[in-house]
């Protein structure tokens, strides 16, 4: 086997090393600098709409602070999207607050405005209060109808936060994803559209709130010659060294978006008319996703090589990327799982040394949040059993794409 083919790996410009060696030569080694004030500067002028950005540690950092700024304390709601990453919804539990899950609809995979009047109506009638925010996410980088459920919270009151860590450079109507809302998240981990190795930013609707974002970002320190703290703060700067490499990055994030897109447009060419496989694609014109990672769906009906080899052995490390330590699993199955085809089509894209992996599983359906409230309509769960994750990243070659499509469809039966 020679090389394998990841999901989405980090790509350089060849100009992060000079923002780098900068930061070192002026001693800006800190999570402050020149770098940092450069890249929200870069990412400011290409969101557009007057936004202002932090750039932060992660964009789990992002969300946390903007449940903050929305006033999210212990005891109060938040309602999220089930169909996605837990990034989204643990810092909502971070703050003592529950998560409320709304399932997504059938075109974009993302939140259900029909549901999520729902949810807020329901949650009212019950708890006898609004939830306090709601964060809808740009799945797999696709847009969402985000104009409707903007409309929804201005309707109640309640702020969004459009979750775009992986929708950075996606627009609806040609506005960039994450400038709906009252706050928008980006996250630039190793596997995003581009990255500061780690690292996230937090688009802000004005200079006060960016301020406000900022104090907490940097320990919410109070003008004293001495530490003085009356709130609590958090450490979610970034580093000047990593924001070097985002401004790198920035150079070729059009190169990045125009790959992603190229890459999609094979897959969807190639499996155009392949009985029981189904690319997702952009569902309308004024859709224009960065196709982060591309998706298929298989049909329960599609048979594949070795199904009945699938779910034979217990998972042991890290798969899809995964980093860190990981728990061994205690079983085979869980309560909900791809499909035995999907399954068996990832091991043999594994064995031919190409990443893939299954869709989120919906959140509703993670054991760790089995007590929260959720409005469902079966998409997420559905869209789960049956879906994967292609290789789309700036280091996959179009030969690359060709040897991904000549697998899959030498494993179908």
């Amino acid at each position: 086997m020679g090389k394998r083919i990841y999901l989405c790996l980090a790509h350089m410009s060849g100009n992060e090393q000079k923002f780098i060696q900068e930061a070192f030569d002026t001693n800006w080694v800190v999570p402050l600098g020149p770098n940092v004030n450069g890249f929200e500067e870069d990412l400011k002028n290409f969101v557009g709409q007057g936004k202002e950005i932090v750039a932060l540690s992660s964009g789990t950092a992002a969300v946390h602070l903007a449940l903050i700024a929305c006033g999210v304390k212990a005891g109060d709601e938040v309602i999220c999207q089930s169909f996605t990453f837990c990034a989204s919804s643990n810092p909502v539990m971070y703050l003592g607050a529950t998560p409320v899950f709304v399932d997504s609809e059938e075109d974009s995979w993302n939140m259900s405005p029909e549901l999520l009047e729902k949810a807020i109506i329901d949650r009212k009638a019950k708890t006898g209060k609004y939830p306090k925010a709601i964060i809808p996410v740009y799945l797999y980088g696709m847009p969402g109808r985000i104009d409707e459920i903007v409309a929804i919270g201005k309707k109640y009151s309640i702020p969004v936060i459009e979750d775009a860590a992986e929708g950075f450079g996606s627009r609806l109507n040609n506005q960039v994803c994450g400038t709906f809302g009252e706050f928008g998240v980006l996250s630039f981990n190793g596997n995003k559209m581009i990255t500061t190795s780690g690292g996230g930013a937090l688009i802000c609707p004005d200079k006060a709130t960016k301020d406000k974002i900022m104090w907490y970002a940097t320990q919410a320190r109070e003008a004293y010659p001495y530490y003085q703290h009356e709130e609590i703060g958090y450490n979610y700067r970034l580093s000047n060294i990593c924001a070097g490499i985002g401004r790198g990055q920035m150079t070729v994030l059009e190169d990045h978006l125009r790959h992603h897109k190229h890459i999609s447009e094979m897959y969807k060419e190639a499996f155009r008319d392949v009985a029981g496989i189904s690319y997702h694609d952009n569902p309308a014109s004024n859709y224009d996703s960065n196709f982060w990672l591309c998706t298929i769906l298989l049909s329960d009906k599609l048979r594949v090589k070795n199904e009945e080899l699938a779910y034979q052995s217990k998972i042991e490390g890290a798969v899809g990327g995964a980093a860190g330590v990981v728990h061994a699993s205690e079983n085979v199955h869980t309560d909900c799982e791809p499909n035995r085809n999907v399954e068996a089509m990832r091991i043999a894209l594994d064995k031919a040394g190409i990443e893939s992996r299954p869709l989120w599983k919906p959140m509703h359906k993670q054991p760790v949040y089995k007590n929260s409230p959720a409005y469902l309509n079966g998409v997420s769960e559905a869209m789960f059993k049956c879906g994967l994750c292609l290789p789309s990243g700036p280091m996959v070659t179009d030969e690359d794409v060709r040897y991904i499509i000549k697998n899959i469809k030498d494993n179908i039966l």
